[in-house]
């Protein structure tokens, strides 16, 4: 065979693969909560473009901010939108879940809406109850205006759940009856259930128990054997712990997208730069091949993007940030 003929070949089998991964896009495993709440941080413009620079692919924002939305527009960076102060009328009224989408969605073509979170965190029961008729006002008002393809979930903290140790003990709380029409929703429209992680303040609220390497990717470190599977992470635990309890509701096929999870760098029990350093850059290497309960790539977003110096709580809350308002990184991460 001529040398013509193999690079031929070659070429052929090139543009082959080409097609191929075209055919299967990249599963992206990472992105970061952009929170807003400081009197310093930079401008939209300048936050998509650290995000591009750093090849962070998806954005998670707490509300529609029209800014930020146009500085992502034609971006490609996925984005995980939250409804924000708009709960209650997005539950009591159709029309104004119509508006709300043609305001904050429709209106912005060129952003690459993946999820719309309805609630985050919400933990009174009249805001409960208000949940899931918002979530189907959303998600009939995508419909209409054809964009059926961004899903509509809600993001809950991690003490909806219950017996989370091992694993597999994993079950729904008792004050969590609010989430299983929930989760019967999500399995119809194929949802995920958005969860905030955050072995930090197990840790900080057990340090006897729970060990600082465990809960920070340490390799070497405790492991927890359960029903035949192996953990090396709290993390991961933490996670099989939520797929257990949605098999025990009956919604098995419900998957679970990690809207939060980080560990603060200064003012708190274990808050150091190491130990963020440690637990967010090994969540980083970490996710992309998921659980000993569910392998495959694990949607996470990583709180948050900067150090936020307006808000509440105790002070560590101020300390999550990946990165100063500067833009300077808090600490050496890599994505």
């Amino acid at each position: 065979m001529t040398k013509q003929g193999v690079a031929s070949k070659l070429m052929l089998a090139v543009a082959l693969v080409l097609v191929a991964l075209a055919a299967f896009p990249a599963v992206h495993s990472i992105g970061v909560c952009n929170g807003v709440l400081g009197n310093n941080l930079p401008a939209p413009s300048d936050v998509v473009t650290l995000y591009r620079s750093k090849r962070i692919d998806a954005m998670r924002i707490y509300e529609p901010e029209s800014k930020v939305l146009t500085a992502l527009s034609g971006t490609g960076i996925a984005v995980l939108m939250d409804v924000g102060p708009a709960l209650p009328s997005l539950a009591s009224s159709p029309s104004a879940a119509a508006a709300w989408v043609k305001a904050n969605v429709s209106s912005f073509p060129g952003v690459s809406f993946r999820y719309i979170a309805v609630g985050n965190e919400v933990m009174d029961s009249a805001g409960q109850s208000t949940i899931l008729p918002a979530m189907r006002n959303v998600q009939r008002a995508l419909a209409a205006a054809g964009l059926a393809g961004i899903k509509v979930s809600t993001s809950v903290r991690f003490d909806v759940f219950n017996n989370t140790s091992p694993p597999s003990n994993g079950v729904l709380a008792d004050k969590s009856g609010f989430l299983r029409p929930i989760l019967n929703f999500l399995a119809s429209t194929g949802a995920p259930l958005l969860a905030n992680v955050y072995p930090y303040f197990a840790y900080k609220g057990n340090p006897r128990d729970i060990q600082l390497s465990f809960a920070t990717f340490v390799p070497g470190s405790t492991t927890v054997n359960d029903n035949g599977l192996t953990y090396t992470n709290l993390f991961d635990a933490m996670v099989d712990s939520i797929y257990a309890a949605l098999e025990k509701a009956g919604t098995p096929g419900v998957k679970v997208v990690i809207s939060e999870s980080g560990w603060p760098s200064d003012q708190g029990f274990g808050a150091t730069a190491q130990n963020a350093r440690a637990y967010n850059q090994g969540l980083i290497n970490h996710v992309g091949n998921g659980t000993p309960k569910k392998s495959g790539a694990l949607e996470t977003y990583i709180f948050a993007m900067f150090n936020e110096n307006l808000k509440d709580g105790d002070e560590l809350e101020k300390n999550f940030g990946l990165f100063k308002p500067n833009m300077s990184p808090a600490y050496a991460i890599t994505f």
